[in-house]
Formats: structure tokens, C-alpha cells, sequence
């Protein structure tokens, strides 16, 4: 990651608290601003398109996905602003278009495209798919470095140290290591090899803001997510100095990006550019004071925690904006208990899996095995085959066989009764359970979900539909052995759980939640979570349809 040397300075640096405390004194004020009325506002990190989207993109893409889902169906009438996008400057791609022999922009187009077009197939919601490239995303990056400039938080100095082209990141001796395999030393934790750098460059006084962010960490629990990481920030902060961050780099070695306002001998580093892009998602710096900002969730992997958690807050704090709310920091997928590698081959393409397994599918087995978020998780087509197989039958099949023609005849023979009225019966055995189960699974989700357990979330309802399942086949309301009135109450039990656990999924499995309801004629208005109380909607006239996709052989690379 991104470490910058502090160089030192001939004076203390001093704050003048004319011009500090009313920025501290915003940021203390709305900092933690959870007010329902304000915009749900959420952002995926800006990815790096110098290669093809791999699954661990689509992974931070479906989990800000499900949140923001989810909070549509829990606050219908809250604005859900949901950002994501592509950071297209730095050396890795002026390498990369250079190499190919064309323009850097003409690279940049056709991969973000590929981005845009993952987004598009996973099914994901976002409202705003922003390119670092664009000229409003320009304006907010230099108003961000003049306003900084203005507060003598700029600097001009001289770095000598370690670089990592392909992290795009500087190293201190403490952050590499010698390995006897490589010519190059590595970087401890990326495995990427670095070289030895001296260059003048621009810096920006982080160490001015050490104290305040120990404070707001120490001070706000639900800062970072899994709370491991901000233990180990806090800790950080404690038991060492920030240094100095550099933020800009000499234009004869990086030509591909901002130029610094006022010095055109200078780029600006990319990731001062590209953490810039939550606030010009949001319409920065017209709107300085808009409803928007500040973030409710950013969706980041465990790896870029210092950049979100350090050097963006520490530029918030000096423009006198609040803090993000929640960074949820997610673990990484592997494969074969290995890092995703090209060299190795065993990096997984996210069209190939959804191509294959379907979309639904691969959203939730990413959801299910991944949505703890504390520790790497290994892609695997055996899992993802069983955690398909595992929601085509406990939903899909359950549909079907409860919508099955000579279940409904069965239920015709007898006078009609509905769900509500089935409620003031007493309901035992399998059915009892089941009926319990599914009374408290709306609470449950939405603790979960409060608590950004994804998977505990799912967990609960494969447990009610598993549940379901059981007592279906324990009543076998199609047999002649079973009285015409037992196979009416056990359809209209299944008939709530699938409304039910078909609201509850919305945020999972979109199109085959919305196929479910669509065929159970739930009225649009009563699909929110309000609404996923027992006995608080409706179903109407019911269609057996097919909820998912079927699995397909493919090629390799399909798209």
C-alpha cells in the first residue's frame, strides 16, 4: 500500500485554530449523521481497468449491491445513491497502453466498458458510474489540492525510497523484503516487486491530523467493519508516526493523469485522484454542503483500508467535511487456497461463472460463503455448483411443487380460507414450526443486515425454507392419504413463506425474488420489508413459473 517517508521540516508545523476549529467543529457535528431523511448514500471502490474484470470486483460490486437493495425495500421513500466506477490514471496503465502502442485513453474506453458491462450483467443497481477520466472529476480534484494548497497542507519535497509500479505505491525498508528466488526485493504484503526511487515531489502534511483521527476511531465503533481492521488502525495510530503523504510525481515519468494546478512538471499521484471520486459522485465542489454526502457504506477489499481509512479522512478533515460512516472492508476470494494469479492461471472470469451458473446463482454463493467478510474465501465451481443446487431446490422446486396442479385441485375441493384466517387456528407440528420460524425471520434479517452479517442473513432464510421443505413433504398435501383440508393449510403456509422469503431476497437474488412475486401477484407497493411481517401482504392469482436460470457449459473467456 501507499507509505510515504515523512520528510522533515526545519519548524513545527502549526494549525491555526482560527482557521481549523470550524472544520473540526462541521466534522464533529455530522461526522456520525444517520437521519433516515438524509440520501442512503454508497460506494463500490473506483477499480483499476488495466486488466479484465476478475471476481473480486464483482464480489465488492454485489455486496454494495445487496445493501443498497436492501435499503430501497427497508425505507422506500429514502433516495438510495449508489456509486461506482473506474480510476483510470497512473503508470500501470500509461504502461500498459504503451506497450499495446496506443493512447492511454483509447485502453482506458475499453476496459472501463468492460466494467460497466460486468455491472450490467451481475444485475447490479448503481445510480452513478464514474470515470476519472471525466472533466467534472478534474474540477474536484483540483479544488481539493487548491483548497489544501490555501491551508499550507501542500508541500514541495524529495522522496527517496521504494516503488511498486504495479501496486502503484511507495514502500518503506520495513514494508519490503529480500526473497532468494527474486533479483528485485518484494513488497511483504502484495508480493510485488518494488525499485529504489528518488524524485522531488508534492506532500501532503498527514501527520498534521494523527491525533484527530485516533480520536474519531477510538470515538466511533462502527467506523470500520470487520472491527479487526480498526483495531489495528487504532493501534497504528498509536504506536507510530504517520508520515508525510507524497501525492504527486515528476511528468517525465508519469504523464498520465492530473497535472498539479499551477506546476504542469507534476502529476498528481493516483490515488489523491482517485480517492477525490466519492465526492465528485456526489456533485463536489458545487455541491459542498449537498444532502448526499458524507457516504453511509463504502465497500472496499481489506487491502486499500490505509488509503480509505488514513489519507481520505485526513482530506476530509481539512476541508471540514464528515467522515464516512461504515468502511466495510471484505476479505479476498482465492482459488486453491492461493492468490488469484495470470501467471499462475487460476484467476476466475466473473462472465464465465454467471455465463455458466447464472446470475442469480453466483450472487448467491458469494453472498452465502462470502458475506462474513473477516476471512478470505476460496472460489470454487464444486461450492458454487452445490450453493446453486442448494436455492434452485429449497425456492425453485418448492414453488413448483406447491403450485403443482393437483395440489391446487386438492385445495379447491374444500370451502376457501385465506392465510389471515388460517392465523387464528393453532397451528402444531411441522407447520407450527415452520409458522414460528417465519414470524421472526423479518427481525432477523434486518439485524443481521444492521450488523453487515450478509451471511447470517441468508442463513436464516435457507432455515425457514429449509423448514418449509420439510413440512411440505411431511404433510404431501398431492397424496389421497392427506386430508383435502391439511393440504389447504399447508399451501397456504408455503404460499406466505415464499412471499415472505421472496421480499427478504430481493436484495440477493433480484431477478428470481421478482420472478417469485411477479408469480405470486404480490402488489408492488407490498414488497418492502414492511410488508414481510407474517400476514401483512397479499397473494393473489398464482402462476407456476420457473425462478432461475439453468446451468450451461460454456468456453472459456465467454462473455
Amino acid at each position: 500500500m501507499l507509505f510515504c517517508r515523512k520528510i522533515p521540516t526545519r519548524t513545527p508545523i502549526y494549525i491555526s485554530c482560527r482557521s481549523r476549529l470550524p472544520a473540526l467543529c462541521r466534522f464533529l457535528s455530522t461526522a456520525t449523521d444517520t437521519s433516515a431523511s438524509k440520501p442512503f448514500y454508497i460506494t463500490t471502490p473506483i477499480f483499476y481497468p488495466n486488466a479484465a474484470p476478475h471476481i473480486g470486483h464483482l464480489y465488492s460490486l454485489v455486496t454494495a449491491d445487496i445493501f443498497a437493495r436492501f435499503t430501497r425495500i427497508s425505507e422506500p421513500d429514502r433516495l438510495v445513491h449508489f456509486l461506482t466506477g473506474t480510476d483510470e490514471h497512473g503508470l500501470k496503465i500509461q504502461k500498459a497502453a504503451k506497450d499495446r502502442g496506443i493512447e492511454p485513453t483509447v485502453l482506458c474506453d475499453a476496459l472501463s466498458e468492460q466494467f460497466r458491462r460486468l455491472g450490467n450483467r451481475a444485475n447490479i443497481s448503481n445510480t452513478v458510474f464514474l470515470r476519472t477520466t471525466e472533466a467534472r472529476h478534474r474540477e474536484a480534484v483540483e479544488h481539493v489540492w487548491r483548497t489544501l494548497t490555501a491551508q499550507d497542507l501542500i508541500y514541495k519535497g524529495t522522496y527517496s525510497g521504494w516503488y511498486s509500479i504495479s501496486d502503484e505505491c511507495f514502500y518503506t525498508d520495513s514494508q519490503i523484503t529480500h526473497l532468494p528466488s527474486s533479483l528485485n526485493p518484494v513488497s511483504i504484503e502484495t508480493g510485488s516487486a518494488v525499485e529504489w526511487s528518488s524524485e522531488s515531489n508534492y506532500k501532503f502534511r498527514l501527520s498534521s491530523f494523527q491525533e484527530r483521527l485516533l480520536d474519531y476511531y477510538t470515538t466511533n465503533p462502527k467506523s470500520i467493519y470487520p472491527s479487526a481492521h480498526r483495531e489495528r488502525l487504532i493501534q497504528t495510530l498509536k504506536d507510530e508516526p504517520l508520515d508525510d503523504l507524497s501525492i504527486s510525481r515528476p511528468r517525465e515519468r508519469l504523464s498520465w493523469g492530473i497535472p498539479v494546478p499551477g506546476d504542469m512538471s507534476h502529476t498528481m499521484y493516483v490515488w489523491f485522484d482517485a480517492l477525490t471520486v466519492y465526492l465528485t459522485g456526489v456533485g463536489f465542489p458545487a455541491e459542498q454542503q449537498g444532502s448526499l454526502w458524507p457516504p453511509k457504506i463504502q465497500v472496499i477489499g481489506k487491502d486499500i483500508v490505509r488509503f480509505h481509512a488514513l489519507y481520505l479522512p485526513a482530506m476530509l478533515l481539512a476541508m471540514g467535511m464528515p467522515l464516512s460512516h461504515t468502511l466495510l472492508a471484505h476479505a479476498h476470494w482465492t482459488a486453491q487456497q492461493r492468490k488469484m494469479s495470470k501467471s499462475i492461471g487460476n484467476v476466475a472470469d466473473p462472465f464465465d461463472a454467471m455465463n455458466a451458473w447464472g446470475v442469480d446463482a453466483v450472487r448467491f454463493y458469494m453472498a452465502r460463503v462470502g458475506g462474513r467478510f473477516r476471512d478470505d474465501v476460496d472460489w470454487s465451481p464444486e461450492q458454487l455448483e452445490k450453493h446453486a443446487d442448494e436455492i434452485r431446490s429449497l425456492l425453485g422446486n418448492f414453488f413448483l411443487r406447491i403450485t403443482s396442479r393437483t395440489i391446487q385441485k386438492r385445495v379447491a375441493s374444500v370451502p376457501q380460507l385465506t392465510f389471515v384466517q388460517l392465523l387464528d387456528r393453532s397451528l402444531d407440528g411441522p407447520n407450527g414450526d415452520v409458522l414460528s420460524s417465519l414470524r421472526s425471520l423479518k427481525g432477523r434479517v434486518e439485524q443481521c443486515m444492521e450488523k453487515f452479517e450478509v451471511g447470517d442473513a441468508l442463513d436464516a432464510i435457507i432455515l425457514v425454507l429449509r423448514e418449509a421443505n420439510g413440512a411440505l413433504t411431511h404433510t404431501a398435501p398431492w397424496s389421497i392419504q392427506s386430508p383435502p383440508e391439511a393440504a389447504q393449510v399447508s399451501y397456504l403456509l408455503s404460499l406466505e413463506v415464499l412471499r415472505v422469503t421472496g421480499i427478504c431476497l430481493q436484495p440477493f437474488i433480484p431477478e428470481a425474488a421478482r420472478n417469485l412475486l411477479d408469480a405470486l401477484a404480490v402488489p408492488k407497493a407490498e414488497r418492502n420489508m414492511d410488508a414481510a411481517a407474517v400476514g401483512k401482504g397479499s397473494v393473489g392469482e398464482v402462476k407456476g413459473v420457473k425462478l432461475f436460470e439453468g446451468k450451461r457449459e460454456i468456453a472459456s473467456g465467454g462473455q
